[in-house]
């Protein structure tokens, strides 16, 4: 394979909207990166049982340690700024080695304060991460945004595979206290990436504008911004419901940790083939159409889900991680391609409200699963993701 550092030339000379073919190799590599990086943040949610029974907490405590998770990602509109003005290249370097520490320190944290700590490092080390390493996967993908935006996720869904079977598979043969070892992969990773990337800095395009205000590109952001708000938080119901409180509602209802655990990565082997398609059926398809498909059948299985019983529910699982995650790809094309002028600040905004976004609804779910019990919750947040329609005929017809 080639090295990245063999296309720095044509990086550096290419158009907002580049007019060059897809370059399998990069793209690949960067996927590859996003693989090792979302395995270590796959970690925290089979870990959530454990910490429940580790250190006494309820749902709602245990559910804000995501939110410590998400919380640095904040800081992504300003990374997406500085990097039309610096070489963040060793932000991306640098990611999966922090991220695979943090987290694999988790294991050993003595008590809540020290969880919450961790986090916030990895999560920091994954918002620098996400913020500009997905603007150089998509100058890699030529015309092809959709196709290069869908490589992207799934390295992210292979992580989120992996993650939860490595972990749960790490406690089960040496417990909690054997989880650091898990980090050397990290620092491996790391290590290539910066073998390759060495040659290649991370900035935004040319034209993208550095000196441009926030005030003025925010303004120019609020016609896709406003209904994209409301999308976001729409599917984050479902995706809390799904990606985090999924082992602990399966404990509940009588599954062992190690099940538990699989459930995750049963939802993920399938959001796999959704990342891959969603992106390049939306190249071919449009944006909305995909959107709508997502937004309307997902809530409708997780319905199904619910009635099923037992095992019964581990193939709805595929059906739920294929509808679910094909969506993510398309918003990310949909962003990169309606503010090409500014695609990294565009980025860093739309993760930074997905991440935020997010945070907030986890809490709200983990709270709401306490006081109804999480089945009553499942339900619920199936019927607001529904509500996404509206927001996906609000999105303006010219960008998609």
């Amino acid at each position: 394979m080639a090295s990245v550092g063999d296309t720095e030339t044509r990086l550096k000379q290419e158009s907002p909207v580049p007019a060059e073919p897809f370059q399998a190799a990069p793209v690949a590599l960067i996927s590859a990166a996003h693989l090792t990086h979302d395995t270590y943040t796959a970690f925290l949610p089979p870990l959530l049982p454990e910490f429940i029974d580790k250190l006494g907490l309820l749902n709602v405590q245990a559910g804000s340690l995501a939110v410590f998770l998400q919380l640095p990602s904040l800081l992504q509109p300003l990374i997406g700024q500085l990097s039309a003005r610096w070489d963040l290249r060793y932000f991306a370097i640098l990611g999966p080695a922090v991220t695979a520490i943090a987290m694999s320190l988790l294991g050993v944290a003595p008590n809540y304060a020290w969880l919450a700590l961790l986090l916030v490092i990895a999560g920091s080390s994954s918002a620098a991460f996400h913020a500009v390493v997905p603007v150089l996967a998509g100058r890699f993908s030529g015309q092809y945004l959709g196709r290069g935006m869908s490589f992207w996720m799934v390295g992210g869904e292979l992580g989120r595979v992996l993650g939860p079977l490595v972990v749960v598979s790490a406690v089960a043969l040496w417990g909690l206290q054997g989880t650091p070892w898990l980090m050397l992969a990290g620092l491996v990773a790391s290590a290539l990436l910066w073998w390759q990337l060495r040659g290649v800095p991370v900035h935004a395009t040319q034209a993208e504008p550095a000196s441009s205000s926030w005030r003025d590109a925010l303004r120019d952001m609020f016609p896709v911004l406003g209904p994209l708000i409301g999308l976001i938080m729409a599917r984050s119901f479902m995706g809390a419901a799904l990606t985090t409180y999924l082992p602990i509602f399966l404990r509940d209802e009588g599954a062992a940790l190690w099940l538990a655990g699989a459930s995750l990565s049963i939802l993920e082997v399938a959001g796999v083939a959704g990342a891959l398609l969603g992106g390049s059926l939306s190249d071919r398809l449009g944006r909305k159409q995909v959107l709508l498909m997502s937004f309307v059948v997902t809530p409708l299985l997780m319905f199904v889900f619910l009635k099923a019983p037992g095992w019964g529910r581990f193939p709805l699982l595929l059906a739920l991680g294929f509808t679910s995650i094909a969506v993510t790809p398309v918003l990310m094309a949909f962003v990169q391609e309606s503010f090409p002028e500014m695609r990294t600040l565009a980025n860093g905004v739309y993760m930074a409200l997905s991440f935020v976004i997010r945070a907030v609804v986890i809490l709200a779910v983990g709270a709401l699963g306490d006081v109804l019990g999480l089945r009553l919750t499942f339900t619920m947040c199936a019927g607001i993701a529904l509500l996404g329609v509206p927001f996906i005929l609000w999105l303006p017809v010219r960008r998609v």
